[in-house]
């Protein structure tokens, strides 16, 4: 039985990039005036992934057979969001197709910027504290065993730092494999607690409240949220189906339940901003400014012009965020790298007094 990339469930995914490229060739192919199921026929062959490539290999057979290309979409869950599905078939039945798939590659294209700007930020504290680490292990390795032999032969009594010292890089020479095999069990567990419903959202939780780092996706989710919902409303969504579209776009089980209860208020016939203010009193997840341009947008029902703005404004506390965040990654390197050398300083220069004590 022979077995592709495709079959395998690490390379069953779709990236932005590929997906923004997508909708973006589809739109410029449908104005002029090729069919869709001859676009989506032309666009595989342009593909690596194979996976995406099955995908929409499926996905034009649907077509070609008379499904609309939302409703094909519908079918195929693991590839198409169903924020997605939701503005090309509300664009669809105003005869916009093209229009809809063009603004879906902007929005798409904007949120891989927007990520690709986080991760890049987040590259640099990364390096940092591997280039850390090595050199930390490098000494324990190498140096604190060749320091240690001068004082295997001595019967003085050791400080304890001493003690810790050796026994770390004893260890560490010496059970290595434990150490990985550590590691290894870590990344499993966490991934199998995130998959897990409450494991998702404790770690949901610990994000937003983690030192440095809550501000930037705060900022993130707002700017994305803002993108999604403006869009959503002016493909004719309604209120109540674009605020549940556009936080389960975020991929955020916080902000998915809290947005549940606000559209519950809403269903009640309560303004957006009072539900949000209500659920969210504290301003924790929706900040202030937030929800004054949404008051904006209730009173002059513009909310497509208003959501860019805030997106628009996110964009660039993201950007604050990060440059507070990248500006306290160095002093943390520091301080660790200090905590380390003092280490290392007390318990080799403790141990030579204690010999040079015992000689004397």
């Amino acid at each position: 039985m022979n077995i592709s990339l495709s079959d395998i469930a690490f390379f069953q995914k779709v990236s932005l990039t590929e997906k923004f490229n997508f909708y973006e060739y589809l739109s410029v192919m449908l104005d002029g005036w090729v069919s869709i199921s001859e676009a989506l026929n032309s666009v595989q062959t342009k593909l690596k992934n194979e996976f995406f490539k099955q995908k929409l290999s499926e996905l034009a057979m649907f077509v070609w057979s008379g499904d609309s290309l939302s409703r094909s979409m519908k079918k195929i869950p693991q590839v198409f969001s169903a924020w997605e599905i939701a503005m090309i078939e509300s664009w669809e039945t105003m005869w916009k197709l093209s229009e809809a798939l063009w603004n879906l590659s902007e929005n798409l294209r904007k949120s891989h910027d927007l990520r690709s700007k986080i991760q890049w930020a987040l590259t640099y504290p990364f390096i940092i504290f591997i280039f850390l680490l090595l050199a930390i292990v490098i000494v324990l390795t190498y140096v604190i065993p060749a320091v240690s032999q001068l004082f295997e032969t001595s019967d003085t009594t050791l400080p304890f730092a001493t003690i810790a010292l050796v026994a770390t890089s004893d260890f560490i020479i010496a059970r290595w494999y434990l150490l990985i095999l550590f590691i290894i069990s870590c990344v499993v567990l966490y991934y199998g607690y995130k998959n897990t419903e409450s494991g998702r959202i404790n770690i949901d939780h610990f994000l937003l409240q983690l030192p440095l780092f809550w501000k930037v996706r705060k900022n993130y989710l707002l700017a994305m949220f803002a993108t999604n919902l403006g869009t959503l409303i002016a493909s004719w969504v309604s209120v109540v189906k674009a605020l549940g579209l556009a936080s389960k776009s975020l991929d955020d089980s916080v902000y998915d339940a809290y947005v549940s209860q606000v559209i519950i208020k809403v269903t009640q016939w309560e303004k957006i901003v009072t539900s949000i203010e209500s659920v969210d009193p504290e301003y924790e997840l929706f900040s202030v400014d937030f929800l004054q341009l949404l008051s904006v947008w209730e009173k002059t029902a513009s909310l497509d012009s208003i959501c860019k703005k805030i997106s628009t404004q996110y964009t660039r506390e993201v950007d604050y965020a990060l440059a507070r965040m990248t500006k306290w990654i160095e002093p943390l390197a520091i301080l660790v790298a200090w905590v380390f050398v003092l280490w290392f300083a007390f318990a080799i220069f403790g141990a030579i007094l204690k010999v040079t004590q015992t000689v004397s």
